[in-house]
């Protein structure tokens, strides 16, 4: 009697372990996800995941690798549009406030890809249900919130600044995402600085952070995921890119005492799904 081989549960899981779909229902389901993520002004990574996952049939660490791949191409295709929005003389002024967050995100990026990369599967899963109800939280204060500027002084300010940029890039890297979330918030509170810049500045700081996890990650068996399946990744990351500038223009046509807590409850119902997932 022939045996079926047994699937691995480690998260280092060979190439292949994930099923292959149609480029079209990566595209669509791309386009969705970055029309909602548009709408908030985010890339809308943390909606990808829980899809990649639940939807989609990938292993935990196959999703990050697959979602940091993508939300990589999509920020760097974002970064030339926001600084048409946003002068680049503004966001240069505050450099010091990047390179602040940044001594602590590149080495957060690095640990949480680590720590990812040797995690078990069910461990892992828990984790992204965790990390989804904070990205949820985040999400309201940051859209439906009121919070005023911390009166820190320069010498408190800059530990504090590497220390929380630590924290965002382990939880950026553990979810593939680009943290954008948590560092717009985190710049307008810690050094007070317009909201509308501070996007621009989030972005210069997630790029380089989630280029170090993603060099991390590629010393992964499960980065071979990223090969196997390059046909799906080049049509969701494309729909992705597409919606976001469709969600872009609709940014402001549903109000967003409607439209945030729905993104927020999906964020939740997202995160019970990822824990009990098997």
């Amino acid at each position: 009697m022939s045996s079926v081989p047994a699937i691995s549960a480690s998260p280092d899981a060979g190439p292949g372990a994930g099923p292959r779909h149609s480029p079209a229902a990566a595209f669509l389901t791309g386009a969705g996800v970055g029309i909602l993520g548009g709408m908030v002004g985010l890339g809308g990574a943390e909606f990808r995941l829980p899809l990649l996952i639940g939807l989609f049939g990938f292993v935990a660490l196959q999703a990050v690798i697959l979602n940091k791949a993508m939300s990589l191409v999509v920020v760097t295709t974002a970064l030339p549009a926001r600084l048409l929005g946003v002068p680049y003389s503004d966001v240069a002024a505050h450099w010091t406030v990047a390179a602040n967050l940044l001594a602590g995100s590149v080495i957060g990026a690095w640990v949480g890809a680590s720590w990812a990369t040797k995690m078990a599967s069910r461990t892992l899963y828990r984790v992204l249900a965790a990390l989804l109800v904070l990205i949820a939280a985040a999400l309201l204060v940051t859209h439906l919130g009121s919070f005023d500027p911390l009166d820190l002084a320069p010498a408190v300010r800059i530990p504090v600044g590497v220390v929380t940029g630590f924290a965002i890039g382990v939880v950026a890297a553990l979810m593939g995402v680009a943290g954008g979330e948590l560092l717009i918030p985190t710049i307008v509170l810690l050094f007070s600085i317009d909201i509308k810049i501070a996007g621009s500045l989030s972005l210069a700081v997630s790029l380089p952070t989630m280029i170090v996890a993603f060099a991390r990650y590629s010393r992964s068996q499960s980065f071979a995921v990223l090969r196997d399946n390059s046909g799906f990744v080049i049509a969701m990351t494309a729909g992705s890119i597409a919606g976001t500038v469709l969600g872009g223009l609709l940014l402001g046509v549903v109000a967003e005492a409607v439209l945030i807590p729905l993104l927020g409850l999906l964020l939740v119902l997202s995160a019970i799904k990822v824990w009990s997932h098997r």
